[in-house]
């Protein structure tokens, strides 16, 4: 039976650190919020790092927009957060509103303030191996490998899903780590042949019931990144859970597993960005 990677008791540990070392700041550090909408997932995301935020001693400022607000008034309130100087984090809320382009948004942030990793600054930096904001989720499941003692050097490490903000960032954060890595993705023929040598699979492909029993490597550890909610509203993940769980040697959740390792990793960034700019 799988060992169960416990991210909510790991993120527990991490925001505990973080509130004591956010106090020892000569100032609370500060997260401002772009809201853009109604979605009520990312109404919830926005309260849950509110609360997380305040858990740890972090201020935040929440700046809500109706779903009609216009680029160019979105760009210029990212600016304005940008010559802040009582900001250190800035964290746009995604997906944005229908007829909003998220990139012109991101690539505006400036990139000691990009608390989510997502500038193309940020994202050049962690491909070229160098010091920056690394995106949340990624840094989330590298934690949470590191916390239980899952070696990566050396290991066949199988990625599901491309995307920007996960997939592929992961998948360098697993090569610097001398990881051997194989990112998978839609078009990817006789996936169970991949997933089935790997000795870490991480699932990110936003598919419920994808990684079946049978596509996983006895004693593997899955991680699955996924966050799918059910007809009956419940969220599952990418992974058959019952299934997978007598065949995996280590397995997450979800809910309880990446999610709460997301967030933490979060408050690590506004930390860090509060801290290298307090010392200017």
């Amino acid at each position: 039976m799988a060992v169960k990677l416990d991210g909510a008791a790991l993120a527990a540990k991490i925001k505990m650190q973080i509130r004591e070392e956010a106090a020892a700041l000569p100032r609370p550090p500060m997260l401002a919020v772009v809201l853009a909408g109604e979605d009520p997932a990312s109404q919830i995301y926005v309260r849950g790092k509110e609360r997380d935020c305040a858990e740890c001693g972090v201020h935040t400022r929440t700046h809500r927009l109706p779903a009609e607000v216009s680029q160019g008034d979105l760009l210029a309130l990212v600016e304005q957060l940008n010559q802040d100087e009582a900001v250190d984090g800035i964290l746009v809320q995604l997906p944005l509103p229908e007829g909003l382009d998220p990139r012109p948004v991101l690539h505006a942030l400036a990139p000691e303030k990009d608390v989510d990793g997502f500038h193309p600054l940020n994202a050049g930096l962690l491909a070229l191996g160098e010091p920056g904001f690394q995106p949340c989720t990624p840094a989330g499941v590298l934690a949470l490998l590191d916390a239980y003692d899952i070696p990566i050097r050396g290991r066949r490490c199988v990625v599901l899903g491309r995307s920007h903000l996960v997939g592929r960032p992961l998948a360098q954060l697993l090569t610097a780590r001398d990881g051997t890595v194989t990112l998978c993705h839609s078009r990817t023929e006789d996936l169970p042949a991949l997933t089935r040598q790997a000795d870490i699979l991480v699932s990110a492909a936003g598919r419920a019931g994808l990684v079946t029993a049978g596509m996983v490597k006895p004693g593997a550890a899955v991680v699955d990144v996924a966050m799918n909610r059910r007809a009956d509203g419940k969220l599952t993940g990418d992974v058959d859970f019952p299934a997978v769980e007598p065949v995996a040697g280590f397995l997450t959740p979800v809910p309880g597993g990446v999610g709460p390792m997301t967030r933490a990793c979060l408050l690590k960034n506004v930390l860090r960005a509060s801290r290298l700019r307090q010392a200017r």
